[in-house]
């Protein structure tokens, strides 16, 4: 018997918001079972000449939520997110499963204190967390840091700074690569950084979750366990690229 969440389902796509320059949510309404934060969902799409593509795509939106959010980003030659930002309009249908992924995953019963750190759209599945924790009441310290080369490239930003105002215990931080930013930091995440911000927080995490591209979460996840953290509580999710 194969579960639930491996069978194709349709899911019609109720709206589009855009996120940032390269960055579109899409909020779904899907016959699919609650997911848990951190999960994600495959989508297939198929030409007229019976043609496929698949690609898995992070769940954003908080478990529960009335509509499910993908946040696709336009990837030069992506045959799959240039159909969601060339294409796809709202009340359009697609092929989708899960929800998938039983390792990046949080619920309010995991320990803490929460570290995340984000890489670029590696923010998606984080988001998602980050929201299941302000719907559980914020149950222990929790610490986002997201990198991204631009500042308007921090996609879900306002919602983060918004969790970070209404939850005392929630810090949004930031860091850009390229150009200027109104605060937070503007280099690569470094030893001197992941100091600061730990030294500001006053916690040492129990439990992290990086996602980013391969060199980002490979450099993150380094410098997490040479400040301390336990490898295994680690969690990593990355994607190609460097």
């Amino acid at each position: 018997m194969t579960s639930p969440a491996a069978d194709w389902q349709q899911a019609v796509i109720a709206r589009i918001e855009q996120r940032t320059s390269r960055m579109r949510s899409y909020f779904l309404r899907a016959p699919l079972a609650r997911h848990i934060a951190g999960q994600h969902v495959d989508v297939r799409l198929t030409a007229p000449d019976g043609y496929q593509a698949r690609r898995s795509y992070s769940i954003a939106s908080a478990p529960g939520a009335e509509e499910l959010e993908l946040a696709i980003e336009l990837l030069d030659d992506g045959e799959v997110s240039g159909y969601f930002h060339d294409i796809a309009q709202p009340g359009d249908t697609i092929d989708m499963r899960g929800p998938l992924g039983g390792h990046f995953v949080w619920d309010a019963a995991q320990a803490g204190p929460l570290l995340l750190v984000a890489g670029g759209s590696g923010v998606v599945p984080l988001v998602s967390i980050a929201r299941a924790w302000a719907a559980a009441g914020g149950p222990v310290p929790a610490l986002l840091l997201h990198s991204a080369r631009q500042w308007d490239g921090l996609a879900f930003r306002d919602a983060l700074f918004a969790i970070d105002t209404a939850h005392a215990g929630f810090t949004y931080a930031t860091t850009v690569t390229r150009g200027a930013a109104p605060h937070g930091y503007t280099r690569r995440l470094d030893k001197a950084m992941l100091d600061d911000l730990l030294a500001q927080w006053g916690h040492m995490p129990a439990l992290c979750y990086v996602c980013g591209a391969n060199g980002f979460v490979e450099a993150a996840a380094q410098l997490l366990v040479a400040a301390g953290v336990a490898p295994r509580a680690v969690r990593t999710e990355r994607y190609g690229g460097t």
